[in-house]
């Protein structure tokens, strides 16, 4: 999908805001995650608030979305102290736009969920970069040198 224009969508986001794609500061990580308060999205937000100031001062934001509600966003969010927004995607609109739902095999049952995924829009929602299937370990620096090389 790198190299494409998302289309815009306007999602629910904590903090009593509403979050729209072409709206939002540029460049903006995009990071789907498959659930609030689980051992890899929990360490994997952790690791992109560590690094929020070097996001902040490379020009970037960071947007976390998942299907949990916005209260379960608004816990995790204070939970963790993450300085940047969640977006509540119960409806699976931005999901589909970006294609990151698939069966996932989950204590040897299938399950339809979220793919760990990380997406960097640009100017125009144009999708500068992209990561699916995303491993936790590193993945915040990885995203962060790109954003430092833009």
């Amino acid at each position: 999908m790198d190299d494409q224009t998302c289309p815009d969508f306007t999602l629910p986001a904590t903090s009593g805001l509403s979050f729209n794609l072409s709206a939002a500061p540029k460049p903006l990580v995009l990071y789907f995650y498959p659930k609030d308060n689980t051992p890899g999205c929990s360490n994997e937000a952790a690791a992109f608030r560590d690094l929020y100031s070097e996001f902040q001062a490379a020009g970037a934001d960071i947007a976390g979305i998942s299907r949990d509600s916005l209260k379960s966003h608004e816990n995790f969010k204070a939970k963790f102290s993450l300085p940047f927004a969640l977006l509540s995607d119960s409806e699976e609109l931005a999901c589909g736009l970006f294609g990151v739902i698939k069966q996932k095999k989950m204590y040897g049952k299938e399950v339809r969920g979220i793919e760990r995924s990380t997406f960097v829009i640009g100017a125009d929602n144009q999708i500068l970069k992209s990561w699916r299937g995303v491993k936790v370990a590193e993945h915040a620096a990885e995203v962060l040198a790109y954003i430092k090389g833009l």
